[in-house]
């Protein structure tokens, strides 16, 4: 089946914020790993964390701004975590790559980076 754009008009673009979600939530299975109502928080951290994952909404402006209650808001963020998709050290929360600790990056990296590992980080 070929594809076709159905709105060019509308065309999805990264948006200036910097702010996307991964499709390897979904190739990998890791909706299998939380309910709906962790999804719905992680989506929402996703959707405003800047370039670095990095966001901070306070626990009332979170459970105003989802409708969730101060158990379900708690439940969810242990189950995100559990799952190792964020990391929270309050206020903040970073939404986190879905590359495990120490995996070898893909794509090209800078000889600066190559020195940086070859040195233990040290440069």
């Amino acid at each position: 089946m070929k594809k076709r754009v159905l709105n060019p008009e509308r065309l999805r673009k990264v948006p200036p914020q910097f702010s996307w979600i991964d499709h390897r939530l979904v190739q990998e299975n890791h909706f299998t790993r939380c309910d709906h109502s962790a999804w719905t928080l992680y989506l929402f951290l996703a959707s405003v964390a800047d370039a670095e994952g990095l966001s901070y909404y306070s626990e009332a402006s979170l459970m105003r701004r989802l409708n969730m209650d101060l158990v379900v808001l708690s439940a969810s963020r242990r189950q995100l975590i559990q799952a190792g998709l964020i990391a929270y050290e309050k206020p903040f929360y970073q939404v986190l790559s879905l590359e495990p600790v120490g995996a070898p990056r893909s794509g090209p990296i800078s000889v600066g980076e190559l020195l940086r590992q070859a040195v233990g980080g040290r440069l």
